[in-house]
């Protein structure tokens, strides 16, 4: 037990009525010291609900020892390919804007202990000369108010951290969602890179060939121009995926706040593979009310408001109220002494304005807890409808589409080699099989992105859009269809 703490345990016990008006005094002195901060800053709710909701650790770095720890666990998990696992564990871990949301929760915890304290007493001093005559005035001023109102104020500050906590987690939770958002955008879009390499040396080995025959001949202008004219367009269009996929991986850079020689991180070579099932929720709603922490949030902080209307009643006529020990002296007369209150009189404010705004403030933080429950069911709603649609066509393509594009060209070789079907034909429909398959890369990452969205719809906050923009070689595909025949 450290002094302060012993002394506020010793105040508690005095007996006698002497000591108990020294107590009364001493109390008021170390009132204030006996609040104090929590080891762990409130970050220990943060790690419990973090783990609970995602299974990953979080790390609050405080100083040097905790950053070289962090440091070591990063260089760790980058020494291997990444997982989607491994990459959201190392943004919890290093993203920078993520630390500067912890720090949240040491402003908070110290407007709590600063609610405990009172305010310093005040002490004046006057020495006033009227001819040979000195008059001495001494003034000992203490906030009384101040000290009646702490379990208020303290009950306050406390819901106020309660709800920073959850605040933190959520956007703790955010930042896992957007990163595992990312990593499959980035694996997607280097799948992508792959594959329309390959349909380019298609088009470039159909175009050769084109330019070959018609110098021979043996093939005209036009369809020549049209091979051409795909092979320009499918090396422009692997310009733009490479570009997406630089932009895709940086963004699962940032997200995991990697800069230097870390950059160099290595990916997977493929998506991870559809499961055999989808997730079957039949209470979707009530989970969403009962896990969501922006629901929770909003709750606590309707509970807030409500209090702080209390106390804006308790203290609506009274705004100051303080007490004042004096002692004057003046030269040749006796030592004057005495205590001096002042209390501001409600003649022109009547505290009515403040208790009108306390309880306009609590229908408006009512309402707000009561649009985001709404609006947290039929996101939850939207999120699994785009769940599922996303796994029935991911299932499609990689069921229907892609077998039936691998059929066909096995179909078409024959065809060649029966001397059926043209060069051109069955380089066609080779890009057209590579352009099946990058749909379903497509799809497959749809879907993870959509189970990401549809997990912090559940247990955190809005997961945002739950469509997603497609790359790839939809532009491609379209013009693959045979272009000189």
């Amino acid at each position: 037990m450290n002094r302060l703490s012993a002394t506020c345990l010793y105040i508690s016990n005095l007996k006698t009525s002497r000591t108990r008006t020294l107590a009364l005094v001493l109390s008021a002195v170390f009132l204030g010291g006996c609040a104090t901060f929590s080891e762990d800053g409130g970050f220990g709710n943060v790690e419990i609900l973090t783990r609970e909701r995602i299974g990953q650790e979080v790390k609050w770095i405080k100083n040097e020892r905790d950053a070289e720890q962090v440091q070591a666990a990063v260089k760790k998990l980058l020494a291997a390919p990444l997982s989607v696992d491994s990459a959201v564990q190392i943004a919890l871990l290093n993203n920078r804007g993520l630390q500067a949301t912890y720090a949240e929760l040491g402003i908070a915890e110290a407007d709590l202990v600063q609610a405990g304290r009172l305010r310093n007493p005040g002490f004046s001093f006057a020495r006033l000369t009227r001819g040979d005559d000195i008059d001495i005035e001494r003034t000992f001023l203490f906030d009384v108010l101040g000290l009646i109102t702490i379990p208020i104020r303290t009950e306050l500050e406390q819901r106020r951290f309660e709800l920073t906590k959850l605040r933190v987690t959520a956007d703790t939770l955010q930042v896992a969602a957007d990163t595992r958002r990312a990593f499959f955008s980035a694996v997607a879009a280097q799948e992508a890179v792959k594959y329309m390499d390959q349909v380019k040396l298609a088009a470039e080995a159909s175009a050769e060939l084109a330019r070959r025959m018609a110098a021979a001949g043996n093939f005209s202008k036009l369809d020549q121009s049209r091979e051409q004219v795909f092979y320009a367009e499918a090396t422009a269009h692997l310009a733009r995926v490479k570009q997406t996929a630089l932009a895709e991986r940086e963004r699962l850079t940032r997200l995991m706040g990697l800069w230097g020689e870390d950059i160099r991180f290595s990916l997977p070579e493929r998506l991870p593979d559809l499961p055999k099932t989808a997730r079957e929720i039949s209470d979707l709603e009530q989970q969403a009310l009962k896990q969501r922490l922006d629901v929770q949030g909003a709750m606590k902080e309707a509970g807030n408001v409500a209090a702080s209307l209390g106390l804006t009643k308790a203290t609506g006529f009274i705004n100051v109220l303080e007490v004042g020990y004096q002692r004057n002296s003046e030269s040749g007369k006796p030592i004057q002494t005495g205590y001096e209150i002042e209390l501001r009189l409600p003649i022109f404010d009547w505290g009515g304005a403040r208790v009108a705004r306390a309880e306009f403030t609590y229908m408006q933080a009512v309402n707000r807890a009561a649009d985001i429950a709404v609006k947290a069911r039929s996101e939850v709603r939207e999120t699994y409808g785009a769940y599922r649609t996303a796994f029935d066509l991911a299932r499609h393509y990689r069921d229907e589409i892609v077998p039936l594009r691998k059929r066909i060209s096995e179909e078409n070789l024959l065809r060649y080699n029966g001397m059926l079907i043209s060069v051109f034909e069955l380089l066609a429909d080779a890009r057209q099989q590579i352009a099946s398959v990058n749909r379903y890369i497509e799809e497959l990452r749809d879907y993870w992105i959509a189970e990401s969205s549809l997990t912090l719809a559940l247990t955190g906050k809005s997961p945002g859009a739950t469509s997603t923009g497609r790359g790839g070689m939809q532009g491609v595909a379209g013009g693959a269809e045979q272009p000189g025949h």
